[in-house]
C-alpha cells in the first residue's frame, strides 16, 4: 500500500507540475477567461460522466450547491483566472514557486477560524519565513519599476501579484471545505465544484472574449485540452484515491515538490531563465512550508479539500 501511495503522490506531481508550461503556451493566443472556461467545463463533463458511469448523483438543495458555489469560486474559477492571467507577464516558474505558498495562507486563516489549528510560535516562523521568500522573489522587478527603469517589471510585478492571489484565495477554500465540507461521497464534491466553477466563466468569457472570433494554433488548444482533462480532472481521480487511501498530511508532500518541478519544465520547454533570487526565494518558501506543515501539527478528521494547484 504504501508504495502504491508513493506512486499515486508522484503521478500527482506530474499531472500538476507541468501544469504552469500548459498555461504559458496556452494563454499567448487564448485569453485567461476563455482558457480557464475551457479547462473547467472539460473537467467538469469529465467528471460528471465518470459519476454517472458509477451511478452516483449530485443532490438537489440549495443547501448542498451554496456550498460548492463558494468552492468553485475560491478553489477554481478565481485562482485559476489569476494565474492565467499572471503568466501573461510572468514566468511559469514563478507561478509555481509561489503557488508553494498556499499553505502558508492556509495556516494563517486556519488560526482563526478553526479551532483547533492556532497558530504556534513554530509556525509562526515558518510563515514568516514563506513571506520572506515572497519579497525576495518580488523586490527586485518591484524596485526597478518603483525607479521608473523598467515598465516591463511592473507588468511582470502584477504578474507575481496575481499568482500570490491564487495561493490566497486557495488557502481561503481550504480552510472553509475544513469546516463545511465533510463525509462526502468520492468525487461529488470534485464534481459539484467544478460544474459550479465552470457555469460561473463561461458566461463571462463568452461576453468578454467572444471567443468564437479567436483562432487560437493547434499548441494552445492541445495546452487548453490537456489542463482540462489531465491537469484538472485526472488530478483530481488521483487526489481522491490518495485522500482516501493516505489521508491529506501525505498529500501535504505534493506541495515540496511542486515549485521545483514548475520551475525546472519553465527552464527546459519555454527557455526560462530565473535569476539568483528565484531560486533562494523557493528555498525560503519552501523551509517556511515544512514548518508550517510538520511542526505542531494535530490529528484532524478526514475532509474534502479542493486540490490547490492550478
Amino acid at each position: 500500500m504504501r508504495n502504491r501511495n508513493i506512486f499515486l503522490l508522484l503521478a500527482l506531481a506530474v499531472l500538476w507540475g507541468p501544469s504552469f508550461v500548459f498555461i504559458k503556451i496556452a494563454v499567448l493566443e487564448i485569453p485567461p477567461l476563455t482558457l480557464v472556461a475551457i479547462r473547467l467545463s472539460l473537467a467538469a463533463v469529465f467528471l460528471s460522466v465518470i459519476l454517472l458511469i458509477k451511478g452516483s448523483k449530485l443532490e438537489r438543495g440549495w443547501h448542498f450547491w451554496k456550498k460548492f458555489i463558494f468552492m468553485g469560486f475560491f478553489a477554481n474559477a478565481l485562482p485559476f483566472v489569476l494565474f492565467s492571467y499572471g503568466e501573461q507577464y510572468a514566468d511559469s516558474g514563478a507561478a509555481a514557486i509561489l503557488n508553494g505558498t498556499t499553505p502558508i495562507f492556509t495556516v494563517l486563516f486556519a488560526h482563526f477560524f478553526v479551532n483547533d489549528e492556532r497558530v504556534s510560535l513554530n509556525r509562526l516562523g515558518g510563515v514568516i519565513l514563506g513571506f520572506a521568500g515572497i519579497l525576495v522573489i518580488f523586490f527586485p522587478d518591484l524596485q526597478h519599476f518603483l525607479s521608473g527603469q523598467d515598465f516591463q517589471g511592473g507588468l511582470q510585478s502584477a504578474g507575481l501579484m496575481a499568482f500570490i492571489g491564487a495561493s490566497f484565495s486557495y488557502g481561503i477554500a481550504i480552510v472553509y471545505g475544513r469546516i463545511k465540507l465533510r463525509g462526502l461521497p468520492p468525487l461529488v464534491g470534485p464534481a459539484a465544484q467544478l460544474i459550479c466553477s465552470a457555469s460561473m466563466i463561461l458566461p463571462l468569457a463568452l461576453i468578454v472574449d467572444k471567443p468564437f472570433n479567436l483562432t487560437p494554433g493547434v499548441p494552445a488548444l492541445l495546452a487548453a485540452s490537456v489542463l482540462g482533462i489531465f491537469g484538472t480532472a485526472f488530478a483530481y481521480l488521483v487526489y481522491y484515491k490518495l485522500v482516501d487511501s493516505a489521508g491529506a498530511t501525505f498529500i501535504s508532500l505534493v506541495t515540496y515538490l511542486l515549485p521545483p518541478i514548475g520551475l525546472i519544465l519553465g527552464i527546459v520547454f519555454l527557455d526560462e531563465q530565473p535569476l539568483w533570487y528565484s531560486f533562494v526565494g523557493m528555498g525560503l518558501i519552501l523551509a517556511g512550508v515544512i514548518i508550517v506543515n510538520r511542526l505542531g501539527r494535530k490529528r484532524r478528521p478526514q475532509t474534502h479539500q479542493a486540490p490547490v494547484v492550478s
